[in-house]
């Protein structure tokens, strides 16, 4: 074996590495000048996250333009082999290479406008919007992906013929095998660009109140109050009826509900109530009354109303408000509490004597 025998694969497959080495190493340089010198928007410095798979296609592309220069025995021998590998890495490198720059521009484009935007509603629907797209993006180019992989192969290019002479038929088929899919998949579309429902949205479903934390093209994530996580799919907000408390806004009215006596001081806890709240920082200051909305026999219903900018501040006015009142009534009003009347028992030296009526008074023969 010669000096050039040993050398020309070292050379290429060598020099295939330190090319994609200097090549990246300028590039995420460049990208961290212009980082540098433009703070105001991040898409530098997310697209230094594509280094690795940008060294992947670099590299796999070199290898693949040159491999047969090694004039190896084994690389002469599996040529066609060690050529189709080669492409498959690339393409799947590609593919990934596609997907992280977009994740980078998706974000980029999200985390600006996040930052000018001022409406809290609207940046929650961008948010939705764009991280449906990317998941669709992503479908996409792993789909396109997977089938050049396939293609590569000359048994699935004949098998190309045979299908799409069939395709209207596996069309039909695939569709209603995959119909709760495709719904789902629908539906993730109509909930990103109908508005109906945002990630960060208080809602309710089935009775459980949480806040939307993730939305994917199947399924929906609900992280309840006591830190559950909820995952229903997504055509159950397309067909069902839910509540969504941050629908045109986040801001909440809440009511609390006291049954007193007939004697308690309605004007006076209008006046601790105000007080009350003026000492909460989670009152928003929009709103508050207190009314009687019923009375019983025994008891008043008094209603307080408050208000909050969410609903999780709504949840502490309403406590707040509760536990102070009652203790106040407690301490200052004990008689405004409902009190329950009853009628003392009779001492055991007591009789007690039932007149029993005479059936023969009314007897017309006596």
């Amino acid at each position: 074996m010669s000096l050039e025998d040993v050398l020309r694969p070292i050379v290429v497959i060598g020099g295939s590495i330190v090319v994609t080495l200097i090549v990246v190493w300028l590039i995420d340089r460049t990208l961290h000048r212009i980082d540098t010198r433009h703070p105001e928007t991040p898409l530098w410095g997310l697209l230094r996250r594509c280094r690795i798979p940008l060294q992947v296609v670099l590299c796999s592309a070199l290898l693949r333009g040159a491999y047969d220069q090694t004039r190896l025995a084994i690389v002469e021998d599996h040529a066609v082999g060690i050529g189709r590998t080669l492409t498959l890495v690339l393409i799947a490198a590609t593919a990934w290479l596609a997907i992280r720059a977009a994740a980078a521009i998706v974000e980029s484009s999200y985390s600006r406008y996040a930052t000018r935007g001022h409406d809290a509603a609207r940046v929650r629907r961008v948010r939705t919007q764009v991280t449906v797209i990317q998941r669709v993006v992503t479908a996409v180019l792993v789909v396109v992906a997977a089938a050049s992989m396939l293609l590569t192969f000359p048994e699935m290019r004949a098998l190309g013929t045979s299908v799409l002479a069939s395709a209207g038929l596996i069309g039909v088929v695939a569709g209603v095998a995959a119909q709760s899919t495709l719904g789902n998949l629908f539906a993730g579309l109509q909930i990103a660009f109908g508005d109906m429902v945002r990630i960060g949205d208080t809602v309710v479903v089935n009775g459980q109140w949480g806040t939307v934390e993730e939305i994917t093209l199947t399924f929906l994530s609900v992280r309840t109050w006591d830190e559950r996580r909820i995952t229903m799919p997504v055509s159950y907000f397309t067909s069902k009826p839910f509540e969504n408390w941050s629908r045109g806004g986040s801001q909440m009215t809440g009511a609390v509900f006291f049954h007193l006596d007939h004697s308690a001081p309605v004007e006076k806890m209008r006046q601790r109530l105000h007080e009350i709240l003026q000492e909460s920082p989670e009152w928003d200051g929009r709103s508050w009354s207190l009314v009687v909305t019923d009375t019983t026999p025994s008891t008043i219903v008094v209603r307080a109303l408050v208000t909050a900018r969410d609903a999780d501040h709504i949840w502490t006015v309403r406590c707040q408000v509760r536990e102070r009142m009652i203790e106040w009534l407690r301490t200052e009003h004990a008689y405004a509490l409902p009190r329950i009347a009853t009628a003392p028992a009779p001492s055991a030296h007591e009789t007690l004597h039932v007149v029993r009526p005479d059936p023969r008074a009314d007897d017309p023969d006596r």
